[in-house]
């Protein structure tokens, strides 16, 4: 058998040619696009056009939260192949709920270390409230713009 490749509307066919009758080729009339010969089906519309039938992957549940959607927001505008490659093989989600896990629990464990190196404890906190309040804030915002810059935007 010999293929022989034909475009037409925008799709490629491909035709098998077979040898009969000594030098005579003969053509079997199996023109198949490549989508079908992947193994794609076409479903006829009303409008009497022929649709190929696309499926995306079963994706998990979405439960990311803030640092999910910077991360999927830096991603559209900064990493647009990277964004498309995961939408399209349905990994998007997955890949942000992973981000949004990873970036909460890194905070955690940033903010308790900073906090138990500069001693801001429950003592400091029963004595003064006020000084407790602003060097947890400035904890937090520091472990924050720390795991920005590793997890979110690299």
């Amino acid at each position: 058998m010999i293929l022989e490749k034909y475009w037409s509307n925008c799709n490629l066919y491909v035709v098998e040619t077979g040898i009969c009758n000594g030098n005579m080729p003969e053509r079997i009339n199996k023109m198949k696009s490549l989508y079908e010969r992947i193994g794609g089906t076409y479903t006829l519309a009303e409008d009497g056009m022929y649709y190929p039938d696309l499926v995306l992957p079963e994706e998990e549940k979405p439960h990311y939260g803030k640092y999910g959607r910077m991360r999927k927001t830096f991603l559209k505008e900064h990493r647009s192949g990277m964004y498309s490659s995961l939408l399209l093989t349905g990994k998007l989600t997955a890949h942000l709920n992973e981000i949004d896990d990873a970036a909460h629990e890194r905070i955690d464990l940033l903010i308790r270390q900073m906090a138990e190196r500069q001693h801001i404890d429950e003592a400091l906190k029963a004595r003064d409230q006020m000084s407790w309040i602003g060097a947890m804030n400035n904890i937090r915002n520091a472990a924050e713009e720390i795991v920005l810059s590793e997890l979110i935007y690299s």
